[in-house]
């Protein structure tokens, strides 16, 4: 069976991305083959693949070109942030859509605060999402998104009215996790509300930061998500108890087979909770009829039914966690015959899980957690024999006493405050994250065949040197790429409204970052704040500097002290090690400096100050501020101004320098700043600088601006748009095309490149 649904994922596959991948159905029959299957089954395995095919084509939504839309009912995946309403509805028409809405007041906000609008049917005038070039290959991807929730395109609302709620089974449903969920915030202690949620209703949305990165380091995030395992314990807790109060083993399975879907809605419907409530369900069905079913058979039947109901499924990377792993427990028990203590055992199957998955974590996320080894041993039991039990317990009390509830709470709280310190504390120690880069999906299909084979050559005690060399060298591969480059790299972020440079030396010898981005936060009413600021820091910049397996930057230029140029480092440097920072003179004691300068002391990093002179040391390149001169510092014409230079190249950084500044450089430095490579437009193309006689003297090969989409400054404005074009000066924008990288190759040729 197993072959079976292998079959259906690859037509499922095949019918998103391309119908050349039907070819991967050749190499299953010749495995089949070679296994020696029937051949009644081998020719039956294959029609049902292309079958498959032709059924997920006829299901699969088709992008929308046009929004036509007039009604929308919401489903339960949503979420009220801020004055916004973001999430899935359903169209009058079927089809499911990203939706964007924007709340007119706050007495709407408070109102729907206060139930569940799953199944709410809004009359809405419907809008295009401007498309917006994304930040970077690395950043979160709104298609992707999109299509692997099986809706057919994104709209903005900001003219509503609510109609009416449809009384579906879903919408109830939703309705009861609603009402479970304000339940847990009314009767738990604040600091016990979040890991409530998330262990049993499965909702992470309040989980604080802090232990989001703990868990996160050590390896242990899925113990806050409903997993398989939470569904089997709590299945077995029912069981165990209808049968101990005297309930015929049939009956117990009936009740479980109609409760556990039902739980599977109130849960939140993860596929991790689905895949473990189908398995389940296969295998009570079939002892029901008295046809005991193997598991790796009732493990198949899941994945086949769960695509073909759901195919865009495949994509969401919750699905291809939860059936991998689950995969490799299935298969596993060839590997426990030899392990005899619990602790062994343990540490097999968390290796197993570890290596199954370990190829498409570094896809997604670009980095795995070296400690989760020894960390699932511990928290796994404990969370899932202690913590989960305990919240079940608490859960059933409130509904029963809130007195006797309060007074344990009471006494578990302290406790459990102190295990969260524990995990903080682990979670902070270093060396625990591997993050070599993203690799390409050749390199994530050669990881998985010589994990495969090493699994093989394992289970026959054959070939054990060999396999494992095999298995090493696609993670040895990843880890080396990155430093066999021979060119050099300037990468501009597309950070929004604000400067952030990566500059990347060949064979990556030294990595120098200039300005880190931020965000210009103006005054706004409270209730139209979300619950956790946008941080360009950690949400574009660092997935960025993973994405490319960059752990270390040697320099951390801060041009300034104005946000959007150095807002992003306190979040840089709790991510990635940082040897020193330079900074403009007599900028550390503004106000926007306060946070960065406490992690600086925290970490003890040198933070430097950088006048006209002095340099950067580097094997490549000559790197020399050449601006400012003086140690007053009063704004943008402060800008720290970083020259790189070698016989192919000279590319000049300007930081916020504006026209006065640039009129200094001009004077001073009339021979050497003639003709260079690259220039960084300064103060994002604003009319205060570019100016005429220095665009003259600079003529750059190539000029880059960095400013947001839409930005409500107008930048770059229209009359250093009209100099840059009259001039003949190519230009690139951040906002308009996306994060924008420059080449500089061995021989010196450049190169620019963009997403569009």
């Amino acid at each position: 069976m197993i072959y079976v649904a292998l079959s259906v994922v690859i037509a499922t596959i095949s019918a998103y991305e391309s119908a050349k991948l039907l070819l991967l159905f050749v190499i299953l029959f010749c495995w089949l083959v070679y296994k020696q299957k029937q051949l009644l089954f081998t020719i039956g395995t294959i029609i049902i693949g292309i079958a498959s095919y032709f059924c997920v084509q006829a299901v699969m939504p088709m992008q929308a070109s046009e929004i036509h839309v007039k009604e929308i009912t919401w489903t339960d995946v949503y979420r009220i942030n801020g004055q916004y309403i973001r999430g899935f509805a359903i169209s009058e028409d079927g089809e499911k859509w990203y939706v964007q809405l924007k709340l007119g007041t706050e007495t709407e906000k408070a109102a729907l605060m206060q139930t569940s609008i799953a199944g709410m049917v809004f009359q809405v005038i419907a809008e295009e999402v401007e498309k917006r070039p994304a930040s970077h290959a690395y950043a979160f991807n709104m298609d992707s998104y999109i299509k692997s929730n099986g809706a057919v395109g994104q709209m903005a609302v900001e003219k509503y009215q609510i109609i009416e709620k449809n009384e579906s089974f879903l919408a109830y449903m939703a309705e009861k996790r609603f009402a479970m969920k304000s339940h847990i915030q009314n009767t738990f202690p604040s600091s016990l509300q979040s890991e409530a949620e998330a262990l049993l209703i499965g909702s992470r949305e309040q989980m604080p930061s802090d232990i989001k990165d703990a868990y996160q380091t050590l390896g242990i995030t899925h113990l806050f998500a409903i997993s398989g395992l939470h569904v089997a314990l709590l299945a077995l807790m029912v069981y165990e108890a209808l049968i101990r109060i005297g309930i015929r083993r049939e009956t117990a399975n009936l009740v479980l087979l109609i409760a556990l879907p039902l739980y599977a809605f109130i849960a939140g419907g993860a596929p991790s909770v689905w895949r473990s409530v189908s398995v389940t369900e296969v295998v009570l069905l079939s002892l029901l009829f008295k046809k005991k079913l193997a598991i790796d058979d009732a493990f198949s039947l899941s994945v086949i039914g769960f695509v073909l109901l759901t195919p865009w499924v495949i994509f969401q990377i919750g699905f291809q966690l939860s059936y991998l792993a689950a995969f490799s427990l299935i298969y596993s028990s060839v590997f426990l015959k030899n392990s005899t203590s619990y602790v062994m055992q343990s540490f097999v199957i968390t290796a197993l899980c570890q290596l199954i998955v370990y190829p498409i974590l570094l896809y997604q996320f670009y980095e795995i957690s070296i400690s989760s080894f020894l960390a699932n041993l511990f928290f796994v039991p404990l969370f899932s024999f202690i913590i989960l039990p305990i919240n079940l317990f608490f859960l059933i009390l409130t509904y029963i006493s809130t007195s006797a509830s309060d007074f344990l709470f009471h006494l578990y709280e302290p406790v459990r405050r102190l295990l969260g310190e524990f995990i903080i504390y682990l979670g902070s120690l270093p060396y625990q994250i591997w993050n070599p880069m993203k690799p390409s999906l050749l390199l994530v299909f050669l990881a998985y065949g010589t994990v495969l084979f090493f699994f093989i050559s394992i289970e026959r005690k054959k070939q054990l040197v060999f396999c494992s060399f095999l298995l090493l060298l696609p993670m040895g591969i990843m880890q080396v790429t990155p430093y066999l480059d021979s060119s050099t790299k300037i990468t501009f972020l597309n950070v929004g409204q604000g400067d952030c440079i990566v500059i990347e030396m060949p064979y990556r010898k030294e990595i120098i970052m200039i300005d880190t981005g931020g965000v210009l936060r103006f005054e706004q009413d409270a209730w139209k704040k979300t619950n956790e600021d946008y941080e360009v820091g950690r949400q574009i910049v660092v997935p960025f500097l993973k994405g490319k397996g960059i752990n270390k930057l040697d320099t951390l230029v801060l041009t300034h002290a104005d946000a959007d140029h150095m807002e992003g480092a306190e979040e840089i440097l709790q991510e990635v090690h940082v040897d020193e920072i330079h900074i403009t003179p007599g900028s550390t004691n503004k106000n926007g400096m306060r946070d960065l300068m406490e992690e600086v002391r925290k970490q003890q990093i040198p933070m430097i100050e950088k006048v006209a002179g002095e340099k950067i040391d580097s094997s490549y390149f000559q790197f020399q501020y050449i601006y400012p001169w003086d140690a007053t510092y009063e704004g943008n014409n402060d800008s720290l101004v970083l020259s790189m230079q070698n016989r192919y190249f000279h590319g000049l950084f300007m930081g916020d320098v504006e026209k006065e500044g640039e009129l200094e450089l001009v004077s001073r430095y009339p021979e050497a700043l003639k003709d260079i490579t690259l220039l960084k437009i300064g103060h994002h193309g604003s009319k205060t600088s570019s100016e005429q006689s220095f665009l003259e003297l600079t003529d750059p090969a190539v000029s880059i601006i960095t400013a947001g989409f839409g930005n409500r400054f107008g930048h770059p404005h229209q009359e250093v748009v009209d100099r840059l074009d009259e001039l003949q000066i190519p230009f690139f924008q951040t906002g308009r095309e996306g994060t924008i990288e420059v080449e500089i190759t061995k021989g010196g040729e450049l190169l620019v490149t963009t997403p569009q």
